[in-house]
């Protein structure tokens, strides 16, 4: 088991499309994602396509693992040491969507700072989860 895992939620007041288009439109997260300053993919969000993005000034490539399309996403790769792995759920609700992510953390780095790296992880995806909402809830 990785020694860091972090898993939040939120309910998002907008339609699944508009939170699911904003979430696999790699190449306008810095639009309404503060936190990355770059994303790029080649091509569609889909299985087996990679995507390079930089977040707090790391740079990662992740790799698609896999995704159905306004329902899930999974997405991983290495870098400095770090390996991540990161899941998406989207779920239709009377209100909008509910939306919940888990990530995990390991590597030499993580296990040399688990509080702090639990700490950075738990930040960012309450941040992320925070700016898909304002994102989605803005263009509802």
């Amino acid at each position: 088991m990785p020694p860091v895992r972090a898993h939040h939620e939120t309910d998002i007041s907008a339609p699944l499309d508009t939170v699911w288009q904003l979430h696999a439109d790699v190449n306008a997260w810095p639009a309404w994602q503060t936190g990355i300053t770059a994303a790029h993919i080649d091509g569609a969000f889909r299985p087996g396509a990679s995507f390079e993005w930089t977040s707090y000034g790391f740079t990662v490539v992740s790799t698609i693992y896999a995704a159905a399309e306004r329902a899930r996403a999974l997405w991983g790769g290495t870098a400095g040491g770090i390996t991540g792995i990161h899941e998406w759920a989207f779920s239709q609700t009377p209100a909008g969507v509910h939306v919940t992510t888990d990530e995990s953390f390991a590597g030499e780095p993580v296990e040399a700072d688990v509080t702090g790296m639990q700490s950075a992880l738990g930040s960012s995806l309450i941040s992320w989860l925070a700016r898909l909402k304002a994102a989605a809830e803005s263009e509802a």
